[in-house]
């Protein structure tokens, strides 16, 4: 239930949900911020993972249902003004609603499960935009686990959270695992490593991908580095048939992880 409004910036709880954008503060405190209506819709959904929510007025007439939601798991509501919440959104225009919740960092052990059959790896990407992104792609194509290498942006750096669009609350995400330890954990759980990267030497349209499939990702500038293309099993390229340079990664963890997921489903 609400309390009475939050109007100043200078409130304790303001501050202490503020610092969590900064990944010191968030690695301290073990927590992050969740804005917008999506994401905070999400996070609820998982028992235990919200610890608070801050919500304008308006956004609390707008979204009921996830007052109600916030209401039915005893987490704390505070009402803040249009100032507090400008002062604590991370976005041009807040949508006034945002949470703080648990940081869900999954061991690797436990994120790659013995029956996984699609993973995404990324490794040394460095936009929290397209991490995200990348993040609510694998979700969306049935993936069994997201692991950030410790080369990789933290996935919960709010531009990544808001780029997820919930999705970070969907599957297990590793975080801060070393490359090397990810590729053996994958390939004792007998996935297939392929690094997605135009120097491939072979494109989708000629690899199997009916087994189980690991993709590893790289940074969009300048790919993946030498090393972590010779660790791999494969290095695959997109085919491009038209006259563009390149894709970017997103799109080209779209085009991937889509054709592992229909050729998993066809087989």
């Amino acid at each position: 239930m609400a309390t009475s409004e939050l109007t100043s910036i200078r409130s304790q709880k303001v501050k202490a949900a503020k610092r969590l954008a900064k990944r010191a503060f968030r690695d301290r405190d073990r927590a992050f911020l969740a804005e917008g209506p999506q994401a905070v819709r999400e996070a609820l959904r998982l028992p235990g993972v919200t610890v608070e929510l801050f919500a304008t007025a308006d956004a609390g007439s707008r979204h009921p249902a996830i007052m109600a939601d916030a209401a039915a798991a005893g987490v704390p509501v505070h009402l803040a003004s249009g100032e507090v919440m400008a002062e604590l959104a991370q976005t041009v225009t807040p949508q006034g609603v945002l949470a703080v919740c648990r940081l869900l960092h999954v061991p690797l052990i436990e994120a790659v499960r013995e029956d996984a059959r699609l993973v995404a790896v990324l490794a040394h990407v460095r936009d929290p935009g397209n991490a995200g992104t990348v993040l609510r792609t694998a979700d969306a194509a049935g993936a069994d686990a997201v692991v950030f290498t410790d080369a990789s942006v933290d996935p919960y750096n709010g531009k990544c959270v808001r780029a997820s669009a919930g999705s970070l609350f969907h599957l297990p995400v590793a975080t801060g695992e070393p490359f090397a330890r990810t590729v053996a954990l994958l390939r004792e759980r007998g996935l297939r490593v392929l690094a997605a990267d135009g120097a491939g030497e072979r494109t989708l349209d000629d690899v199997d991908l009916s087994g189980p499939t690991a993709w590893v990702f790289g940074n969009e500038a300048w790919g993946l580095p030498e090393e972590i293309l010779a660790e791999a099993d494969e290095v695959v390229r997109v085919p491009i048939y038209g006259g563009a340079e390149s894709l970017n990664l997103a799109t080209a963890a779209a085009v991937c992880l889509y054709a592992s997921a229909r050729a998993q489903r066809e087989k």
